[in-house]
């Protein structure tokens, strides 16, 4: 509590969805950057494995969409029951690498695949790993993943305090599966909200956002 100090601007690691990259991530949070900003900063990092077979922008050369695992191969379907699921170890890394090198974090920020992945650190920091000194998590239309290897991550009840974002109309990561996430968690907040498979910022998630935040802010808010 003491690096929280009164009125510091907290930081965020966000990790980006699936086929998404920090560039393409930092794109698409503008309205939350906004909404955060004076409260919290958000640095994105990117997934260490590029997806086969491109994007939807036309320079993917330089910025080639990324994923931080795979249900099969070069492929990723998020209620796939995946047998052979690759990748994770390496983005498990990743995420300890940007946590040391670009630190210190107060949270994570995940969306979608990276929600996914922000609830298996988590599990992992609520287990005493030292990699992962986060304190708390806000996971937007996030998962538990389905394969068998991952299953010890959610083996007990996940303290730390959460924030989690659920659009009811998302089309991608269906809203029971974002529900079904938060029940690993103890006494975490849940977030709905009438859209779909995005970030949502507007006047009603916002005053969550902060309200959320305000518990890691001593001074702030009160």
């Amino acid at each position: 509590a003491g690096a929280m100090s009164e009125g510091r601007t907290l930081r965020l690691l966000g990790l980006h969805g699936y086929r998404q990259s920090e560039r393409r991530f930092h794109q698409r949070t503008g309205a939350l950057r906004k909404a955060l900003r004076g409260r919290a900063e958000l640095v994105a990092v990117s997934a260490p494995h590029p997806v086969p077979g491109g994007g939807e922008d036309d320079d993917d050369r330089d910025d080639p969409p990324r994923g931080w695992w795979f249900s099969g191969p070069g492929t990723f379907e998020a209620g796939e029951v995946a047998a052979a699921p690759a990748g994770l170890d390496e983005s498990l890394s990743a995420v300890a690498a940007a946590l040391a090198e670009h630190g210190p974090f107060d949270g994570l920020l995940g969306f979608s695949q990276g929600a996914a992945l922000a609830a298996m650190v988590c599990a992992l920091r609520a287990r005493g790993d030292p990699r992962f000194p986060v304190a708390f998590a806000i996971l937007v239309a996030g998962f538990a993943s389905r394969a068998p290897a991952h299953s010890h991550f959610y083996r007990d009840p996940i303290t730390l305090p959460t924030l989690h974002v659920v659009g009811d109309a998302d089309a991608v990561i269906a809203a029971p599966l974002s529900r079904e996430l938060a029940q690993h968690f103890v006494e975490p907040v849940v977030l709905t909200h009438p859209g779909g498979h995005f970030i949502p910022a507007a006047a009603p998630q916002k005053k969550a956002y902060l309200d959320f935040l305000d518990r890691f802010c001593p001074g702030q808010g009160q």
